[in-house]
């Protein structure tokens, strides 16, 4: 099992770009899905999160009214539109995911994903 995330790409400051995570192996019926980041030099952020059953989203400050979330279940995809992206949006973006049984109130860390996707690119030029 594993994920695949695609869309990662340049793009001019105020610009938009859209990521999509799909499974290999598995779906998303009952999983939660998200998004984090990590810049040169700095830790892994959690960005975005989306959980399946109940489509309640969480968002982390930085990117709120600018980036969401969201699936398309006929297709097992989750997305990540991103707008208005800004030069400190440049990072690596991966794709995680945790099954049944989580309970998340707040986005979730990075750690509480059980499966990573191995990443894309997105760069941000001012």
């Amino acid at each position: 099992v594993q994920l695949v995330e695609s869309g990662g790409g340049s793009v001019q400051a105020g610009g938009s770009l859209r990521l999509s995570c799909a499974p290999s192996g598995f779906t998303f019926d009952d999983y939660a899905v998200g998004w984090f980041r990590q810049a040169p030099g700095k830790d892994h952020e959690g960005v975005a999160c989306l959980s399946i059953p109940d489509t309640r989203t969480f968002y982390a400050d930085s990117v709120k009214g600018r980036f969401t979330v969201f699936s398309d279940n006929a297709k097992n995809t989750v997305y990540l539109q991103m707008n208005s992206l800004k030069a400190e949006d440049t990072a690596v973006y991966y794709c995680g995911s945790v099954g049944p049984g989580y309970d998340f109130r707040r986005l979730p860390k990075p750690l509480e994903y059980n499966l990573w996707g191995r990443g894309v690119q997105v760069t941000v030029s001012s």
